[in-house]
């Protein structure tokens, strides 16, 4: 694993050359540690899989750093995306948009959907944006294991399987929540929560002014 710099200014910067090379990277977020790769190297991508045990025929979700990506690696956005991103990002909320042709196969497991958020966190948004490509944005567990929400947990559990940890003190706004974003589903005809999280299902409804589905399953 590459070595950590005090500065945090330093470790994005590290990182980013890092995610250039096809590294991978353990990445604080508003919710948990996620694992980073550049979203569009396909061999960065498959080394998360890898390192998380993960099945390739479970899509992965990516970070980006504002809302303007939107338009570079999703297609066929329908207005009420930009009402609720404009609402909840940056936030738990991630969404699940078509992607565009930019995106490889591999990160949304060859389907033409992809699910993206902007964390409230500065850290991956600034590496992101240095890096000019969105980041994988995969809790950094290994699949059916718990999540890790400190850099220490990740180091005891893959330190040795990434490349590096950032290590960012909480400030205000910034605390980890501990629990992973709800996904929403808009890519549908009927928008859909798949997964509850971060940000209640009532919530966005009273953005969205009309009811929201549960995937079959959720309560």
């Amino acid at each position: 694993m590459h070595p950590v710099s005090s500065c945090l200014n330093d470790q994005i910067e590290e990182a980013v050359n890092l995610l250039s090379s096809g590294g991978v990277v353990a990445v604080p977020t508003d919710t948990l540690y996620g694992l980073a790769a550049s979203g569009l190297n396909d061999s960065a991508v498959e080394r998360v899989f890898q390192i998380k045990r993960r099945s390739l025929d479970m899509a992965i979700p990516l970070l980006l750093a504002d809302i303007q990506q939107l338009d570079t690696y999703c297609i066929d956005i329908p207005e009420v995306a930009y009402t609720i991103v404009h609402h909840f990002w940056p936030g738990g909320l991630t969404i699940i948009l078509k992607k565009s042709p930019e995106i490889p196969s591999i990160v949304s497991a060859g389907g033409n959907t992809i699910a993206v958020r902007i964390p409230d966190h500065e850290v991956p948004r600034a590496i992101s944006r240095k890096l000019g490509a969105p980041i994988t944005g995969t809790s950094a567990n290994i699949s059916g294991h718990p999540e890790l929400a400190t850099s220490d947990e990740v180091v005891s559990s893959i330190g040795d399987k990434i490349d590096m940890v950032v290590r960012s003190k909480s400030t205000p706004g910034h605390t980890p929540l501990g629990v992973g974003s709800t996904i929403l589903n808009l890519a549908s005809e009927v928008p859909k929560i798949l997964r509850t999280g971060a940000v209640a299902k009532k919530d966005i409804e009273v953005v969205c002014g009309y009811p929201i589905a549960n995937a079959e399953g959720l309560s």
